[in-house]
């Protein structure tokens, strides 16, 4: 610092505010010439809240706005501008988005993804001058002579060292910005360390948090005497841009001499897959993860660790591989990078556990891993429970600090003692007043088990917002309602209060998956006026938020169908009026289809019947979701009578686990309708 000062002329250390990175220029951003003043801002990673203010107040004024930078950030700052109700444009320079990360096949998919989302994506566009617009505020002309118009524009396009200060002190910079530093961070006055984004290594500068954390040890290192030196940082990076999964591991655009590449791409999924291999293909360089990043964790550490490969390494990005490896905390290496953001490796939490850290935050507060994005939450939490079990010490399971107790235990003890709320489970097995983890995990217990109305006065303050507000909150705070519509069968006048309400809420109308209209925007203080229209003209709650009984699905059915054998429509109402409100430990969906042709898809459903010339088909135990599973065959050629009994008033605490919620209440579809039910199966 002394010498810092010497060079810039007086003691102006002590009293050196770091000012925020602030690239909003009156007459030039760049190299973009123009006068844009009011709606011209520069999306930063670190700022102050008055700036996103600003940015809000000013699309507050907008309808169209533009995101000139397609990376990371630009693709975050554009979500910014879509969730504000923009029209929203992405403009980049490089032929793809994500350039840096991404190869061409990945980012055409991710642009793919994102248009399909709402955003208009202009890539190989190079913004020549800003100029006043005709039907906006202003004008973007591009270099081949294409303009596009906006009312405001949000500048992301790459990192900007803020080096003035090192300018001043006449230390070596860069062509395009950065102070010089070499392997120990040091500046061209060796007296001079500089770290983070100002902080220009073998040419390259790094926005990312990690590279400042390892470049700030170097520092500390190097001040106090030690020989640590930087070689540079993983950029390797997992994220979920506007919905969307994105992964970038090393090398993955295969620049490594005689490099291999093994892809997976499925069309269907939208979902694309790559790995690079080195020449003799037994190590990983790099990969590409577009749509899904569940591998990514795997193929991370078998490329930080230089780990070999198994001897199919395709089976690591291939869905459902029964031959995939799983990759244990005993496979990993001492050195094994647990956390990036702050260098934490395995052999770190060892010496940790060693020291005494026997539990997870204890871990987390000597190493500090996982307190960055907490990414590595899981991985760390397999590593420490293994070492803690190899030492034989008992890793602690509890559901929290209130209950000495997994959350199967409590289930056992609710079921066998018959508990029935949550202040008689707290008194006689736990201690304290509860928390947000133990009173929701509680309160669907008790739901699933004695089916009890969940909004009593006993149980209430156990739900969640969802179960409170009788609507499902979304990412951006506000509220999606879904109202029931039984077999998807509703009427005009129905179809146009749901359209009315929409309209003078405007809420943004989805049809489901389920056949039902799903209203979304609906801010907290609406609802209760939007449930009273929707009561007053017939609707209730389709409980799209609880683990319940969701929709059951239906074909149009013999009514209008010319292939149709069976009245779909009709049996699939039966059910769901019988069946709504049930609570269960997951969410339940079924679906009937008036014939083999299958069109309500009843096969993919955890409860599916099927109409055939002689009755109805019952199948059980399908899913479509992550895992599909082709539902089993229960019971053939049923006839209407035995299909369904009604629900008796009285409903029996017997639904306790998925496992046992399928059968008993298959048993409950097949029992005659003149048969009165027993207790077991009520």
């Amino acid at each position: 610092t002394k010498a810092l000062d010497e060079q810039v002329g007086g003691n102006h250390y002590k009293n050196f505010e770091i000012q925020p990175i602030e690239f909003i220029h009156k007459n030039k951003i760049g190299f973009i010439e123009g006068n844009i003043i009011k709606y011209a801002c520069r999306w930063k990673v670190k700022g102050k809240l008055e700036d996103l203010e600003k940015i809000k107040k000013c699309a507050d004024d907008s309808k169209v706005g533009v995101v000139i930078g397609g990376g990371l950030l630009g693709l975050e700052a554009a979500n910014a501008l879509k969730q504000l109700g923009l029209n929203t444009h992405v403009v980049e320079f490089a032929p793809q988005l994500m350039a840096v990360q991404l190869d061409q096949q990945g980012g055409k998919l991710l642009r793919n993804k994102i248009e399909n989302l709402g955003v208009s994506v202009h890539t190989g566009k190079a913004t020549s001058e800003i100029v006043a617009g005709e039907q906006c505020r202003y004008r973007l002309n591009f270099a081949d002579g294409s303009h596009l118009e906006t009312d405001l524009v949000l500048f992301s396009a790459g990192i900007r060292p803020y080096d003035t200060l090192g300018n001043k002190a006449g230390l070596t910079l860069g062509e395009r910005g950065g102070i010089v530093i070499n392997n120990a961070c040091q500046t061209s006055n060796k007296d001079i360390f500089a770290i983070g984004e100002c902080a220009l290594w073998d040419k390259k500068l790094f926005g990312l948090v990690a590279p400042g954390y390892n470049m700030a040890r170097v520092a500390a290192s190097q001040l106090s005497g030690g020989d640590l030196q930087f070689n540079g940082a993983d950029m390797s990076t997992k994220l979920k841009l506007l919905g969307v999964e994105v992964g970038s591991i090393g090398d993955a655009h295969g620049t490594t001499a005689n490099a291999k590449e093994l892809i997976y791409q499925d069309p269907i999924r939208d979902c694309y897959k790559k790995i690079v291999l080195n020449e003799s293909g037994d190590k990983l360089l790099g990969a590409v993860l577009v749509g899904d990043t569940s591998d990514y964790d795997t193929l991370l550490q078998y490329m930080l660790n230089d780990m070999a490969l198994p001897e199919h390494p395709e089976c690591l990005i291939l869905p459902d591989s029964a031959g995939a490896p799983t990759l244990s905390s005993s496979a990993l290496p001492d050195t094994a990078t647990i956390c990036s953001c702050h260098n934490v490796c395995k052999n770190d939490i060892i010496s940790a556990i060693d020291n005494g850290a026997n539990e997870l935050g204890a871990v987390k507060t000597c190493t500090k891993a996982s307190t960055g994005c907490g990414g590595c939450t899981a991985l760390l939490k397999s590593v420490v429970d293994a070492e803690l079990a190899e030492r034989g010490v008992e890793v602690n399971n509890h559901l929290c600090e209130h209950f000495a107790y997994s959350r199967q235990e409590l289930l056992h003890l609710v079921k066998v003692e018959k508990i029935k709320t949550f202040a008689e489970l707290l008194s006689s097995h736990g201690e304290g007043h509860g928390c947000e983890i133990c009173k929701p995990a509680v309160g669907s217990i008790l739901a699933s088990t004695w089916n009890d109305y969940i909004l009593s006065e006993q149980h209430v303050s156990l739900q969640d917002t969802n179960d409170n507000y009788l609507a499902n909150m979304q990412k951006d705070g506000s509220y999606s309602v879904v109202p029931r519509i039984a077999g998807g069968e509703v009427t005009a006048e129905k179809l146009i209060v749901l359209g009315e309400v929409a309209k003078e809420f405007n809420l943004y109308c989805k049809v489901t998956g389920g056949q039902r209209i799903d209203l979304f925007g609906a801010r907290l203080e609406q609802l209760p006026v939007i449930w009273q229209k929707l009561i007053a003209a017939g609707f209730e709650t389709g409980h799209a938020y609880g683990k319940s009984l969701r929709t059951v699905k239906s074909c149009v059915g013999s009514t209008w169908c010319r292939y149709g054998v069976q009245d779909s429509v009709a049996q699939a109402i039966a059910i769901e009026d019988r069946y709504k409100g049930l609570r269960s430990p997951h969410k339940i969906k079924m679906a009937v289809s008036g014939c083999t042709r299958e069109c309500a898809e009843a096969q993919s459903k955890d409860i599916g019947i099927i109409a055939t010339e002689s009755g109805w088909n019952l199948y059980v135990c399908g899913n479509g979701g992550m895992r599909p599973r082709h539902a089993d065959l229960f019971a053939t050629d049923l006839d209407d009578v035995p299909l369904v009994y009604p629900l008796s008033v009285n409903r029996n605490p017997t639904f306790n686990s998925a496992s046992e919620v399928i059968p008993k209440v298959s048993a409950v579809l097949l029992m005659p309708l003149n048969t009165t039910p027993s207790s077991t199966t009520t």
